[in-house]
């Protein structure tokens, strides 16, 4: 029994209940933590940043696969979410909508980018910089397969397989039919199969 981990040790039964309020208890605090924002409470709002920053940042490059424009559009997201701090309403969670303002804001990019690259194409290829891994590695294979997507099917993919959003919760966040989620995630996998096939 000392080889066995503590989660061996747990019955199944109340795993769900354990989680559940851990979930309840981190809303609450991200509640109480937005309500300080609104009043502009200075701690409040550095806490906020750290919970979010890592998953906004994420994000962010996953879309732009550059390092320093991830960070760029990861503090530009959270400063427009915070001047429109006293428009959120505070009954939904605060991550959701942040993350719609990251990805909006990484597609924006990557699509002025990518007119720009078509309007000069030797700039393009020296302003690229190799960007600098996300905290939780992933495959050179995968990443050069997202590269290939379009930013509007790039999206949905960080957010469903490495953000764990449901299709749901992405037609909320990037404000479209669950049906053009369901339809963009499937062909976004669709490619990254043949990529990754070859």
């Amino acid at each position: 029994m000392t080889g066995d981990s503590p989660a061996a040790l747990v019955p199944a039964a109340r795993g769900p209940v354990l989680l559940a309020r851990t979930e309840t208890g981190s809303r609450r605090q991200e509640r109480r933590l937005v309500r300080g924002v609104q009043r502009g409470d200075a701690a409040a709002l550095e806490e906020l940043f750290r919970r979010e920053w890592p998953r906004a940042y994420r994000a962010a490059y996953l879309v732009v696969h550059d390092a320093a424009a991830a960070e760029d559009i990861a503090q530009e997201a959270f400063l427009a979410a915070v001047r429109a701090i006293d428009r959120f309403d505070r009954r939904r969670p605060f991550g959701p909508w942040m993350h719609r303002i990251v990805v909006n804001r990484a597609i924006d990019v990557t699509r002025a980018r990518s007119l720009r690259r078509e309007v000069d194409a030797s700039a393009a290829e020296t302003a690229e910089a190799p960007p600098d891994p996300p905290s939780t590695p992933l495959s050179d294979d995968l990443v050069a397969a997202l590269g290939d997507l379009t930013p509007e099917h790039r999206a949905v993919v960080v957010l469903r397989y490495l953000l764990d959003y449901t299709p749901g919760e992405i037609a909320q966040t990037l404000d479209m039919p669950r049906g053009t989620v369901n339809s963009r995630l499937r062909r976004a996998l669709d490619h990254l199969g043949e990529v990754i096939e070859r």
